[in-house]
């Protein structure tokens, strides 16, 4: 099947190609016809740049050179049968359009360049992508997972919104969250943040002390950004916005025996939903709420774990809040468990990809904060 479709793709991409190729030869061709037949005094030839300008729409530098030297000799065989080719205005319009189609082939020449440029800088963010938010595989133990990420940037491929999951002795252990602040901070912050729950993960049995953990660890990056950037000459700067770096992280351990509960500790992240076919959507909201990692020297901080009951054919829904605060043309959120309601018993590939048309649908395609969501199911 396959084998098949690519060869009528090409076809399809070839005669798209010559059919706007046919656009300024038929230009040239029409302009070249009516200056002939028309009276000495009226002179068309200078409409004849119009076949390089479209040309560079779509075509390269030498591709568009070629269509400006057709479009010269065009000129050229006007002026011979159109009054004499060593005229002053054929000669100016011969000399002019010479000019202008050399322009417009040095700006496709930049435009190509710039092109290449943008094309490696996407490779690199695509790889940084794979190697910080790695994609989640399709089964992990008994569950299904699929994973929607939507940077709000038109050509980023990664900013503060973060996941993970990984396995441990008799569970899945999986991670969401979100870093505040947007750019390169916050990629750093969330590179730190995933780096450190990968490898601490498996050293703590339970999730208030992998979640104490991430937050040691996170104090001590903040530490070390602070103190790089004393040496600058706006080194209050760099330890005021330490100060206001956090991220919400919601942390949730997924046993393989379905007659356990699901165990989450949730660190000032917006609560997951419980899908389920024919019911209605459930907000697993945390008893005892817990500041967000970097902020776990605020008084009175302590984190804690709940045991909730999901069973087999419910999909448990992780979200970060460029999902629900999501804005429509008209101010309104995105009503997230409204929705929601309509997709229990979805697979979670099928889901998050609900979820990706629909909050685009509702947001006009551009998001104002990078989104994020992970869907799991008990196969």
């Amino acid at each position: 099947m396959h084998g098949r479709r690519r060869p009528a793709a090409l076809r399809g991409a070839w005669q798209r190609a010559h059919a706007l190729v046919m656009i300024p030869l038929g230009f040239i061709v029409l302009i070249s016809v009516v200056d002939l037949a028309s009276p000495t005094d009226v002179h068309l030839g200078p409409l004849l740049v119009v076949a390089p300008a479209i040309t560079a729409s779509f075509g390269g530098p030498w591709f568009t050179g070629l269509i400006g030297a057709l479009a010269v000799t065009a000129q050229v065989v006007i002026g011979i049968f159109h009054g004499g080719l060593f005229t002053t205005n054929h000669e100016t319009q011969i000399i002019a359009l010479i000019l202008v189609s050399t322009l417009i082939v040095l700006y496709c020449r930049v435009r190509e360049r710039r092109g290449r440029e943008l094309t490696r800088v996407r490779s690199v963010s695509e790889t940084v992508q794979r190697v910080l938010l790695r994609p989640l595989p399709d089964r992990l133990g008994p569950l299904r997972l699929a994973a929607l990420y939507l940077p709000a940037e038109d050509e980023a491929l990664l900013g503060g919104d973060l996941y993970a999951a990984t396995r441990v002795p008799g569970a899945t252990r999986v991670l969401i969250g979100d870093v505040r602040g947007k750019g390169l901070t916050a990629i750093e912050d969330a590179a730190q943040v995933l780096g450190a729950f990968r490898e601490l993960a498996h050293h703590h049995t339970g999730l208030p002390g992998l979640a104490a953990a991430l937050d040691a660890g996170f104090a001590r990056h903040l530490a070390e950004t602070a103190g790089n950037a004393t040496g600058s000459a706006d080194g209050n700067a760099g330890g005021d916005d330490a100060v206001e770096r956090f991220v919400t992280v919601l942390l949730a351990d997924l046993p393989d025996d379905p007659v356990e509960p699901v165990r989450i500790a949730n660190c000032g992240h917006p609560p997951p939903l419980l899908l389920a076919e024919g019911k209605a959507v459930r907000t697993l909201e945390a008893v005892h709420s817990a500041p967000p990692i970097g902020l776990g020297t605020l008084p009175g901080a302590h984190y804690r774990q709940e045991a909730y009951d999901v069973h087999s054919g419910e999909t448990l829904l992780l979200y970060t809040d460029g999902v629900t605060e999501a804005r429509d043309g008209e101010r309104a959120f995105y009503p997230l468990a409204e929705r929601a309601a309509d997709w229990g018993g979805v697979e979670p590939s099928a889901l998050v990809d609900r979820l990706r048309r629909d909050l685009l649908a509702h947001v006009g395609g551009r998001l104002k904060d990078d989104a994020a969501a992970v869907a799991i199911e008990r196969a």
